[in-house]
């Protein structure tokens, strides 16, 4: 049995030789936040934020204009009349609308950290999710590769009965067929093995595949135990749609200041090249607001805040509901591992009595591959229910906000 797991793990990804084991679940994290394409997207994003923050405080710049007149013109003497002014102009907010944008962006910052805050979650999530897969996957190659071994033992044994005259020739035929089966099983199991290390692999964005999971994570599934009743506080979704609603009241504030007209001083010099005199001036302009008041910008505003707080109400629902729903998958696969690793035992255990009752021709060649069978299926639920188990306080973990099975 050792040797047909080695086997069946060697065989586990055609380019085992080059590759390598993949690192335990918490390294593994550690390392994808800083090559993992997704949390990249979600840092660039809190930095894109922070700039467009930093720029809201920004003030108009100034302007600088050079306006020449009657250019060309001369009087009767042919003594030059054109006009030179330079002037510089300034604009001025008014209504507190640098404030309103600095705190927009202030909220729009908060809002980028809360979304990167649930896309480490959701990310924890899934890799501890395609890390679970991947081992169970490897476990089945195993499994599957011991359940082969026994059936090629089976039609050994069986073969060597006929050759004896204890057994018929159709039970030769019945055991070559049975181990024909789990071949094919056994390659299947190798196939989805290899997809679920890849699809690890180009999670964290590893070069290459990973040959073997060496670091167990399914067998955490028996350390835990039960969930807390209720959703703890600051849940990543519920934090995300709080943020987003104060940025959206936030908005509502820059839009009603952007209705308020600024103001433009202008002061400059004027030179006249007839005489060579220069004269100061000052001016000073602003918008009339007659046909445009911004008011459909702050309908848009008001309404986006609507559906923020639609948006707030519905993840807080949904969060507690998912919590619910993962507390009694946890509570319900506790039971279910227990069990399993009971049936695990006492399927193994009868397997080996009706080994030794099939050789000793007290038991039949259907007997003995009906407990082989069993066998397989009760130590590939084990894995199922172990799989079940690690995603539900996944699960957990990413609802509450917490790296699962971390420090």
């Amino acid at each position: 049995m050792i040797a047909a797991s080695a086997v069946a793990l060697a065989w586990l990804c055609p380019l085992a030789a080059a590759a390598a084991p993949a690192p335990p679940y918490a390294v593994l994290l550690r390392q994808a936040q800083g090559q993992g394409p997704r949390l990249g997207e979600s840092a660039a994003n809190v930095r894109a934020a922070k700039g467009m923050a930093e720029q809201a405080g920004a003030r108009p710049n100034p302007v600088v204009g050079l306006d020449v007149e009657d250019i060309g013109r001369r009087d009767q003497t042919g003594i030059p009349q054109r006009q030179s002014t330079l002037s510089v102009s300034q604009a001025f907010e008014l209504g507190g609308k640098r404030a309103a944008r600095t705190d927009a962006g202030r909220a729009d910052l908060s809002t980028a950290a809360a979304r990167d805050r649930q896309a480490q979650a959701d990310f924890a999530y899934d890799l501890a999710n395609a890390y679970a897969v991947a081992e169970a996957a490897q476990r089945r190659v195993a499994l599957l590769a011991d359940d082969r071994a026994r059936a090629r033992e089976d039609l050994r044994a069986t073969r060597a009965l006929v050759d004896a005259g204890r057994q018929a020739g159709l039970r030769a035929l019945q055991a070559q067929a049975a181990a024909t089966a789990a071949d094919a099983e056994f390659q299947a199991a190798r196939a989805d093995a290899a997809e679920a290390m890849a699809r690890l692999s180009a999670l964290v964005g590893a070069p290459e595949p990973f040959s073997s999971i060496d670091v167990s994570l399914l067998n955490a599934a028996a350390s835990l135990r039960g969930a807390p009743a209720q959703l703890p506080a600051g849940a990543p979704a519920v934090a995300v749609a709080q943020a987003e609603r104060e940025a959206a009241v936030r908005r509502i504030r820059v839009e009603r200041t952007r209705a308020i007209p600024d103001i433009t001083l202008r002061v400059g010099a004027r030179r006249y090249e007839d005489n060579g005199d220069t004269a100061l001036m000052a001016g000073v302009s602003a918008p009339l607001p007659l046909f445009d008041r911004n008011r459909g910008a702050v309908a848009a505003a008001t309404a986006q805040l609507s559906a923020a707080e639609a948006r707030l109400n519905g993840a807080r629902l949904e969060a507690e509901a998912e919590w619910r729903a993962a507390a009694a998958q946890t509570s319900a696969g506790d039971v279910r591992l227990d069990a399993a690793v009971e049936g695990e035992a006492a399927t193994r255990e009868a397997y080996r009595l009706t080994r030794i009752g099939y050789e000793a021709g007290r038991t039949s060649l259907l007997e003995l591959s009906a407990a082989r069978r069993a066998l397989v299926e009760a130590q590939t639920r084990l894995v199922e229910v172990q799989l079940a188990r690690i995603r539900a306080e996944a699960v957990l973990a990413r609802l509450a906000g917490r790296i699962p099975f971390g420090d």
